[in-house]
């Protein structure tokens, strides 16, 4: 569905609204004159499944400043759409854009589960938690049929690795059942993404992803059946959502949510385009002064590379967030505790069988 903002054609449903050249090809399939009629470009595109037989799953972070070690994706590009995810960028190594195509076509994963247990059996590795999630969720739609990430929690317990798993779908409400099996073991911490409690805001930032109400629900449903929690609140725009801090962390705390973050956002290779795009045609009487705000927290520039100032920036904007993000974490009591994954029951498995000794 085709709908105006500020005379611009935008598309309902999808966050980028168009597809940045690939900075890795030569070539590019573009419309030579807007007046034109190409079905490519005035049709609803409908979401791709490319099915991958990967060579690898586990990555290694080396990014000080993440807060993980190690992440597995099961799937490439996300159909959530969000117009700000920095993992759009890594779409273009799969030979597609980062605008409409990260959305669109999604790469699955198929031999996931076969490629984890292959890794743990590596006499190399030695037990760390493995975030789910590190670049793109492992819970967006395709996972209902694939169950993917299910298998990969099984895995996970089956090993006694512990694992993280970040997301903005409420559909890992239907692995609660193996996460309380992966909790009796101190193996697994969920954490939420939640931006704003604007649904409003959310149809545009993140059209393709459940609620806030639902995440919320995740929080509450997940730490009465035992398992920790916390949320992300990532990442903060400003003059979009950051004002909405307060209320995201004191509804997050009430529903039982041990453990909050957050970023700011930094817009690096080809997603400053495509938010710039997004951001004139959605929030035209805003736009000049939301780009400038982001600008500010990232000493001129809307891109941040510097390890320990890109996530959370730096200036008096950045500071007063960071200010008030510590005072409501206090009055909300978030990030009083913290509760290490075990790492110390991790076990090989041959041939279907546990070592006896």
């Amino acid at each position: 569905m085709i709908i105006q903002h500020s005379n611009e054609r935008f598309e309902k449903g999808r966050g980028a609204q168009f597809n940045p050249k690939n900075k890795f090809l030569k070539g590019e399939y573009v419309q030579e004159h807007v007046e034109g009629i190409d079905d490519w470009e005035q049709e609803e595109r409908k979401t791709e499944y490319i099915y991958d037989e990967s060579k690898t799953l586990v990555n290694k972070i080396t990014s000080p400043d993440v807060g993980m070690m190690y992440s597995a994706n099961p799937y490439q590009g996300c159909e959530h759409g969000c117009i700000y995810c920095y993992a759009r960028n890594s779409h273009e190594y799969w030979g597609y854009s980062a605008g409409i195509d990260f959305e669109s076509r999604i790469v699955v994963k198929k031999n996931a589960p076969a490629l984890l247990k292959k890794f743990f059996e590596n006499k190399n590795w030695e037990p760390a938690v493995i975030s789910l999630s590190g670049n793109t969720d492992c819970y967006q739609p395709i996972e209902r049929k694939m169950r993917i990430t299910r298998k990969l929690l099984e895995i996970c317990l089956e090993y006694r690795n512990p694992v993280g798993i970040l997301t903005k779908n409420a559909l890992v409400l239907r692995d609660t059942d193996i996460l309380q099996e992966l909790n009796k073991h101190n193996l697994v911490r969920v954490f939420s993404s939640i931006t704003s409690l604007d649904e409003d805001l959310r149809r545009v930032l993140e059209p393709r992803t459940a609620s806030y109400r639902s995440r919320l629900k995740v929080q509450e449903t997940l730490s009465k059946a035992g398992i920790p929690t916390g949320i992300m609140n990532a990442p903060l725009i400003p003059g979009l959502n950051d004002t909405h801090m307060h209320d995201v962390l004191k509804a997050a705390s009430e529903a039982g949510a041990k453990w909050a973050g957050y970023t700011v956002v930094r817009l690096n290779g080809a997603i400053g385009g495509i938010f710039k795009d997004w951001l004139y045609k959605t929030y035209t009487d805003r736009a000049e002064k939301v780009w400038n705000l982001i600008s500010d927290c990232h000493e001129g520039h809307v891109n941040d590379s510097r390890w320990g100032n890109r996530m959370t920036g730096d200036g008096k904007f950045a500071a007063l967030i960071k200010t008030q993000f510590a005072i409501y974490c206090t009055k909300f009591g978030l990030n009083e505790t913290t509760k290490p994954l075990n790492i110390n029951d991790f076990r090989r498995i041959k041939n279907g069988q546990l070592p006896l000794f």
